[in-house]
């Protein structure tokens, strides 16, 4: 396997994000993800799909100046979960979440991106669970297939507050959309109880991953309160066959705690 060490952008958010691309490549890494969260990243789905073709011009130029390329581009259109899920049962939010991720098809392809995430979606309280559920996979086939005439690898994040909150569901969710793939974040699932090798049997679902130091009380913690087995993950990831990037998500302006953590890795892999 071969290491691929990403960083964030939104890592550093007190930065410029042109500061922010610099400050990753001095790092020494080679890929870099980038946050579209509406209201709470540098670059916002509302500002970046105005004008979608020059946009992506100028990310890519950024990236290109920095010697960086786009590992990952994530998709949120809203600070809560429910606003714009993908199987929202407002029909004209759908829609507008669709045209959304198009833009971002279009915005990620641009800057030569080959990956996209976004979030599996939510229960809503005034329907029942199953047509919940059937909404989402319903949604995110169109978004997988949608992804593959790009040829952009579409993936779904499992985390706390959506309706794939643990290994089980969000297996099983990746077993009924064909294609769909999850970016992979144990510190949404080993604090709460599950164990690692509850966890590490999505490893093969997975073609992106964020790793931060992690324990059973916190989803991010120092790399010296880690108590996540790391030598076993990688060794998952050898067996299964895992490709893609890995991340190093500390949000915060956390510089230290991200070198620490890139240090660590690299000396496995020596």
């Amino acid at each position: 396997m071969k290491l691929k060490l990403a960083c964030a952008d939104f890592t550093f958010p007190i930065l410029p994000h042109h500061q922010a691309l610099q400050l990753i490549s001095m790092l020494g890494f080679k890929g870099v993800d980038i946050g579209l969260f509406e209201d709470r990243s540098h670059l916002q789905p509302s500002s970046e799909f105005a004008n979608v073709s020059r946009s992506a011009r100028n990310l890519k130029k950024k990236l290109d100046d920095q010697g960086l390329v786009a590992a990952d581009l994530f998709l949120q259109l809203a600070l809560d979960y429910e606003s714009y899920a993908v199987n929202q049962p407002q029909p004209q939010r759908r829609r507008q979440a669709r045209e959304a991720f198009l833009k971002a098809l279009d915005y990620a392809a641009g800057c030569k991106g080959k990956h996209l995430s976004g979030l599996p979606g939510v229960f809503f309280k005034e329907e029942s669970r199953r047509d919940s559920l059937a909404r989402a996979a319903e949604e995110l086939a169109w978004r997988v297939e949608k992804a593959r005439e790009y040829r952009i690898v579409f993936a779904i994040e499992p985390h706390i507050g959506s309706f794939a909150d643990t290994p089980a569901r969000a297996a099983k969710l990746v077993q009924d959309v064909p294609g769909l793939t999850l970016t992979l974040d144990y510190g949404h699932h080993f604090p709460r109880g599950f164990r690692e090798q509850e966890i590490e049997s999505l490893i093969q679902y997975s073609s992106h991953f964020h790793a931060r130091g992690t324990n059973k009380h916190s989803g991010s913690s120092s790399l010296a309160d880690n108590t996540l087995d790391w030598k076993r993950i990688f060794a998952v990831m050898e067996k299964t066959g895992y490709r893609g990037w890995i991340e190093l998500e500390y949000g915060g302006n956390d510089l230290t705690e991200t070198v620490r953590l890139r240090d660590y890795f690299r000396s496995l892999f020596r």
